[in-house]
């Protein structure tokens, strides 16, 4: 869970361990205490992990932690100030100066001389620190005055410049699972952070609901739940339970049925709109996943798969459209990502089919399970191979290009034929061209057999 300390100015040094939560909003109550209460991120802090071992052994020097907003890149920039006995220094990358990252390292070497205590520079929003600004942390990154922790929700190869880049640990932080979320809303209704005197209590469909709408962010999944207990009215005993209706209210987003069944069930729907070339429900189907809270990534994969399975070479640019949809919603991300997946889900909807592509593979590997495995004809096998002089293996090959860009040879030493076109679109165009070559083989085996 990603902390916010409203109560720290831009250059204001503070301990991690005095930090007041009074008056503060809920996800900053409920911040992690230690490493053991931080959630998600095993694949950095499990036992054994790198970062776990770099903290653990108090051993790096800079670390860029990079991840989705909500992810807890601050909580876990305070934490390891805290493991590691750190003074914990916050600037943000929005409005320190060099001037303010001037005088904090002052101060840290002062500290350091005078009680040997090391000190965490944090930048949060790292990526918008311009050169300038990163390049006068260098020195006193290389030469220990400082330990850099930047956080950034940008890609630091991109953002960050390269010197620091090569003197850091780089981490990747991923949206919080389900699961996790669910975990930091039960404890901060068990917690004495959390709501104190106020029993509360919250349905499992509500806490579901919230768990998968915030998509991985703990700070919007606690900001919403704390809204709701807020905005709730007690009952006759003074207990507050909140139900479907007020989860949506407090984050202001329809509660839809969306278990595994409504997963398999919507995708389904989704990718069978699409192959039947009606864009209106694809769409929908496409709106429904998202506002859902469905992991956008989740569905360009099922896109790009759709645009090879479905549509192959009827459109060739399917494919490389549905890719570049993939990527874009990978860097952008929500709210806008929904633009991108409906661009690529309309053009693919109104496409022409053809799944001869598909059908061409798997009556190929059929083959290969159950026939006999063809051996590569000598004329195709590799003349540089161990015995290829002795075999003359490659001596009858011809190279095509010899010929004007297509010479009748045997390429499988059986007559078989996997691949067929269904005349649709471009492949139209393809089926001209194979059916020319299949009029040319007969020629030519006319010819040999006189």
């Amino acid at each position: 869970m990603e902390q916010l300390n409203f109560d720290i100015g831009v250059t204001e040094k503070t301990s991690v361990k005095a930090l007041s939560t009074a008056g503060q909003p809920l996800a900053a109550r409920m911040r992690p205490r230690t490493l053991e209460e931080y959630a998600g991120q095993e694949h950095l802090l499990a036992p054994g992990k790198l970062l776990r071992r770099a903290i653990d052994a108090d051993r790096f020097t800079s670390i860029i932690l990079s991840g989705p907003p909500g992810t807890g890149k601050t909580s876990l920039a305070e934490l390891i100030a805290l493991t590691t006995d750190s003074e914990f220094i916050r600037l943000s990358g929005v409005s320190s100066t060099v001037a303010d990252i001037r005088k904090e390292i002052n101060l840290a070497k002062l500290r350091k001389e005078a009680s040997g205590r090391k000190t965490i520079l944090f930048i949060d929003e790292i990526h918008r620190f311009n050169r300038a600004q990163q390049d006068s942390l260098l020195p006193d990154v290389e030469n220990g005055n400082i330990r850099l922790i930047g956080a950034t929700t940008h890609n630091p190869q991109f953002y960050v410049i390269g010197a620091l880049l090569s003197r850091s640990l780089v981490f990747v932080l991923e949206p919080l699972p389900r699961a996790a979320v669910i975990s930091l809303m039960k404890r901060a209704l068990t917690d004495s952070r959390g709501f104190q005197d106020k029993p509360v209590t919250i349905c499992d469909e509500a806490m579901s609901f919230l768990a998968e709408i915030c998509e991985g962010d703990a700070r919007k999944a606690l900001n919403a739940l704390e809204i709701a207990v807020l905005t709730t009215e007690p009952g006759p005993h003074g207990d507050i339970h909140i139900g479907v209706a007020e989860a949506e209210e407090s984050i202001q987003r329809k509660f839809i049925n969306y278990d595994d069944d409504g997963h398999y069930d919507s995708a389904s729907a989704f990718i069978k709109s699409m192959r039947g070339s009606d864009a209106d429900a694809a769409v929908y189907w496409l709106a429904k996943m998202v506002h859902a809270g469905e992991d956008i990534r989740f569905i360009a994969r099922r896109i790009v798969i759709f645009a090879s399975e479905d549509i192959g070479n009827a459109d060739p640019r399917a494919l490389p459209l549905a890719v570049s949809a993939m990527q874009a919603v990978e860097m952008i991300g929500m709210p806008e990502a929904r633009i991108i997946l409906a661009q690529a889900v309309t053009y693919c909807a109104t496409a022409p089919k053809s799944n001869a592509s598909y059908a061409a593979v798997d009556a190929a590997l059929e083959d290969v399970r159950k026939e006999r495995i063809q051996p590569v004809p000598a004329h195709l096998r590799d003349p540089h191979s161990t015995g290829a002089k002795q075999d003359k293996n490659g001596k009858d090959y011809k190279y095509p290009h010899s010929f004007g860009g297509f010479v009748v040879q045997d390429y499988l030493g059986v007559p078989k034929s996997y691949y067929l076109p269904a005349g649709i679109g471009y492949e139209e165009k393809i089926k001209e061209r194979i059916n020319y070559w299949k009029q040319c083989k007969q020629v030519e085996e006319k010819a040999v057999n006189g």
